[in-house]
């Protein structure tokens, strides 16, 4: 039985096969952990729309929901030998797996899953030869969710010591299908950036949107490695597909 997601799939599919027709640029090869989650269910088909080819890393139980185009791996990204073999000919890896809808209760699963996958993915990935590590990480320092930030921290820190050159991006909250609620403080985040003493944590700890976080990878996977990049809440919402990423070098 054809369902409703496959049918929109593949409209969608075609849509973005019209788009790629019309784009020049180098050619990348994109293998992405998380691919079914919450930002690899938009950034795959923006990366195919723009003529890159994707390996798209999956459980068995979801591997169904990889979109359509993608070429589906099925493996278990806190195992490095199910997937890594699986990576090359591609040149990037996109790291997304993490605890859903993060909160100070999810503590343990952060260290059980989060980091992990860090280590898994940065092992496939030296394994495979990947030349560039895209990782998303969280905007630091802030006054909460300090468990989430420290697990955070400590797979910046591993990424860093492997000596592969890497992408961070540092949102704090990436708005969004079923990440809405914050968008009433919108108007208060805009009042604080304002303000002189408010408007550096205002700006670091910002709200993001769904498309612009695609929008800032798609264009850090363009650009291609350049020892370690990091890019912030501003850089994010400034990054566009053929545009300079804003960004400071990481330390």
């Amino acid at each position: 039985m054809i369902t409703s997601y496959q049918i929109g799939s593949t409209r969608r599919a075609a849509h973005f096969e019209r788009q790629a027709a019309l784009v020049s640029m180098t050619h990348r090869s994109v293998f992405v952990t998380g691919a079914t989650g919450y930002m690899g269910r938009s950034l795959i088909p923006a990366l195919l729309a723009r003529g890159h080819s994707v390996r798209a890393l999956a459980r068995e139980s979801s591997a169904h929901r990889v979109f359509p185009g993608a070429e589906t791996v099925v493996g278990n990204a806190l195992a490095p030998a199910t997937f890594a073999g699986a990576i090359a000919p591609a040149d990037t890896l996109v790291h997304l797996i993490g605890t859903p809808h993060p909160s100070p209760a999810k503590a343990a699963s952060f260290q059980a899953v989060d980091l992990p996958s860090v280590d898994a993915a940065l092992t496939a990935a030296l394994t495979a030869g990947v030349q560039h590590f895209v990782y998303v990480s969280v905007a630091q320092p802030a006054p909460v969710m300090r468990a989430y930030i420290a697990v955070r921290q400590a797979g910046e820190a591993r990424i860093r010591s492997s000596g592969i050159a890497a992408t961070i991006l540092r949102p704090w909250y990436v708005l969004g299908p079923g990440h809405r609620w914050p968008y009433f403080l919108v108007p208060c985040y805009a009042i604080f950036e304002l303000l002189p003493p408010t408007r550096e944590w205002a700006r670091r700890l910002g709200l993001v949107t769904l498309q612009q976080m695609v929008r800032a990878m798609v264009a850090s996977i363009e650009r291609g490695p350049e020892g370690v990049r990091m890019i912030d809440v501003p850089g994010i919402r400034a990054a566009g597909y053929s545009a300079n990423v804003m960004e400071r070098r990481a330390s």
